[in-house]
Parts: structure tokens; C-alpha cells; sequence
């Protein structure tokens, strides 16, 4: 029985043996599994790496640059999707593929040239695209001898700020800062929109900048005229009310935007509320019988037949003109209405004799001080 026990006991330590000797085996080998395909997933990651390396340094160049091949590059990308215009004093980074000694950081000079030391000549990069000065450099060092098939990129490092002016009747009107071009409908949006006392014109006087890249498209085209416009006026209705794409000018960092005030027109003596009224945009076709609505009708004691349209004109006596109104008859429909302008005033004396109508008419050559200014209906 004790052998019997025995020969048990052998038996089951050796059973438990055999089943831990398989279980390390099998341990052994499950760490191994997990090992050795970690070992070779690195080493494909790094295969992959290595052999892909080359590709994403020519697809992704240096600070998000996207180089191109035969000197073309990519711009810095301007909010409003339009090519970034290069402008004095901007610091460029010029890189040459596979050329390091010609890369390296430039800086526009304040005339607008660029000087590398490799040309012989400056480049006036000013008003040029970062894609259209890579394609010259390129086309350059190829003339030059000094690379066969040039690849250039170029990127904005840094740049002064490039601001275009908006003023007159605009909401906010001050200087709004532009990288690359946009357009006239833009900068008007960014300056809040036209104010009640805007025009339907607006002017547009081109900077530098502009001017050089308008005169370089010109000679491009073949346009053999004098050369672009220095001022601009453009009408707004064919802007807003039209949506004319040629009313939407391209702007240009260092332009101005000036939106005309409508102006103002008097009415004065015997109406119910003297004052001047703007000629808001829906109103600029201001006539007689508008502008005594907007003063509220004349008052019992008005001299209607008498009434004068006071307007300044340099080449008559005294600097004005003094045209007779019947005002009446106009109410009456048994004359035309009259045109008002800017700055004319209408005067409707009162019954009161000639010496009263000798001091309103003065009055009415000295409006402009002390008169409340009204804004007509939009």
C-alpha cells in the first residue's frame, strides 16, 4: 500500500513537472511571437520611413511651404484666398533645391528690389506673387549658368503690415489690414458699411503697389494705352444694386477707399423744420417738393411764389446764383419740380414785406452754422 502511494506520488510530481515545462514553453514562446513582429513592424516603420523620407520633404517644404518643380512655389495663403502681394521691407525665405548654398533668408528692399548675392542684377520683387518671384529666380539662375533645372520655393517670413485706408461715409471708417489683394466689396463689409450720409461713389486711389502690378499685367496683355489709373470712381448702385463684377475692384495693399458723402441741402424761412438734409442714397434725386416734404410743408405766412434756390457756382457774381422758384405752382402741379444739389439752399421767404425778405435772404446765404442736420429716409 505504502508502495503503491508512492509510486502515485512519483507519478503525479512528474505529471506536474511535464505541465510546467510545457506551460514556460509555451510562455516562451508566446513572449517571442510578441517580440518578433514588433521587431519587424519597427523595422518596416523604418524602412517606410527611410524610403518615403525623401517624398515628404519635397511635398512639405520648411515652414508650410509647398515647394513646387520648375520654380513655381507656394504663397502665403491670404484670408481671402487672393495671391499675397510681396511688398518692401518683406523677409523672404528663399530656398533652392537641392542647392543650399543659395538658400537662405532675404529681405525686400525699400524700393522694392531684391538683391541675391548669385545674380548679377537685383529683381524688383515688389508687386510680384511668392509663385511668380520663384519662377524669375529660377528662370535667372538658369540664364545665369549657375543651375540647370533651378527649383525654387519661396515664402513670406515675416511683413510689415499692409493696410489699405477706408474713409469718408463708411460706418468704420480707418485702416484695415490686408495681406494680398482683395476687393472693393470686402473692405467695405470690414469698415461696417456704408453710413446714411454715403453717395453712390465711391474713390479709389491706387498705392504703389498697385500701380506696378496693374502696369506690369498692361504690358503683359499688350495694352498699349497710358497705363492704369492712379483714381478711380466707381459707382456703388452698379456694385450693390447690380452686383457688376466690374464695379468690384481689386484691391491692393496701400490703396485708399474714399466713400463720398451725398451732401447737403438746405431748407430755410418760412418751413415748419429748417435744417439740412443729407441726400442719403435712395434720396440723391432731391427735388423741390422733396425737400419741403422733408421740412415739413411751408408754414401759413410763406411767400411761396417768391421762393429762391441759393447755389454756389464760382463763375457768377458774388460766387452764387439765385434762382427764382414758384413754389406755388410746383405744389400746384402747373410747373415742373426742380433738381436740388448738394449744398444748394432752398429758401421760402415770409409775407412779411421786402426788409423781411432782405434779412431771411441773409439768413439763408449764411445757413451751414447753427442748423440742425436731418437724415433723409433711407
Amino acid at each position: 500500500m505504502l508502495k503503491r502511494n508512492g509510486w502515485l506520488s512519483s507519478a503525479i510530481k512528474f505529471a506536474t513537472g511535464l505541465l510546467l515545462a510545457a506551460a514556460f514553453i509555451c510562455l516562451a514562446r508566446t513572449v517571442h511571437a510578441q517580440n518578433g513582429p514588433a521587431a519587424d513592424v519597427s523595422a518596416t516603420s523604418a524602412a517606410s520611413a527611410g524610403a518615403s523620407a525623401p517624398e515628404s520633404a519635397a511635398s512639405v517644404a520648411p515652414s508650410g511651404r509647398r515647394p513646387a518643380s520648375n520654380g513655381s512655389a507656394m504663397a502665403l495663403t491670404p484670408n481671402d484666398g487672393l495671391d499675397y502681394i510681396i511688398a518692401p521691407d518683406d523677409e523672404l525665405d528663399i530656398e533652392v533645391i537641392d542647392v543650399p548654398e543659395f538658400t537662405r533668408d532675404y529681405r525686400v528692399g525699400p524700393d522694392g528690389s531684391l538683391t541675391l548675392p548669385m545674380l548679377s542684377e537685383p529683381i524688383f520683387a515688389a508687386g510680384l506673387t511668392p509663385d511668380q518671384l520663384a519662377a524669375v529666380i529660377a528662370e535667372k539662375l538658369r540664364a545665369a549658368g549657375l543651375v540647370t533645372n533651378a527649383s525654387v520655393t519661396v515664402s513670406v517670413k515675416s511683413s510689415k503690415v499692409h493696410a489699405v485706408a477706408i474713409t469718408g461715409a463708411v460706418n468704420k471708417p480707418e485702416l484695415y489690414t490686408v495681406f494680398g489683394t482683395t476687393t472693393l466689396l470686402n473692405v467695405l463689409t470690414d469698415a461696417g458699411g456704408l453710413s446714411p450720409e454715403a453717395s453712390d461713389t465711391a474713390v479709389v486711389t491706387r498705392g504703389g503697389t498697385a500701380m506696378r502690378v496693374l502696369a506690369l499685367r498692361s504690358s503683359t496683355a499688350g495694352d498699349n494705352s497710358s497705363g492704369p489709373a492712379s483714381v478711380i470712381r466707381v459707382d456703388l448702385k452698379r456694385l450693390f444694386d447690380g452686383g457688376d463684377p466690374k464695379a468690384n475692384l481689386t484691391i491692393f495693399p496701400g490703396d485708399t477707399v474714399t466713400v463720398l458723402n451725398a451732401g447737403i441741402v438746405y431748407v430755410v424761412g418760412a418751413v415748419n423744420r429748417a435744417g439740412g438734409y443729407t441726400l442719403a442714397r435712395s434720396w440723391q434725386n432731391m427735388t423741390v417738393l422733396k425737400a419741403i416734404a422733408l421740412a415739413g410743408n411751408v408754414t401759413p405766412d410763406a411767400k411761396s411764389k417768391k421762393a429762391e434756390i441759393i447755389r454756389r457756382d464760382p463763375t457768377a457774381p458774388g460766387g452764387r446764383r439765385e434762382i427764382p422758384v414758384n413754389l406755388k405752382k410746383i405744389l400746384a402741379g402747373h410747373a415742373p419740380d426742380l433738381s436740388l444739389e448738394a449744398n444748394d439752399v432752398l429758401f421760402v421767404p415770409e409775407s412779411n414785406g421786402k426788409k423781411a425778405f432782405r434779412q431771411g435772404m441773409q439768413a439763408a446765404l449764411g445757413v451751414g452754422t447753427g442748423l440742425l442736420i436731418y437724415h433723409a429716409p433711407l
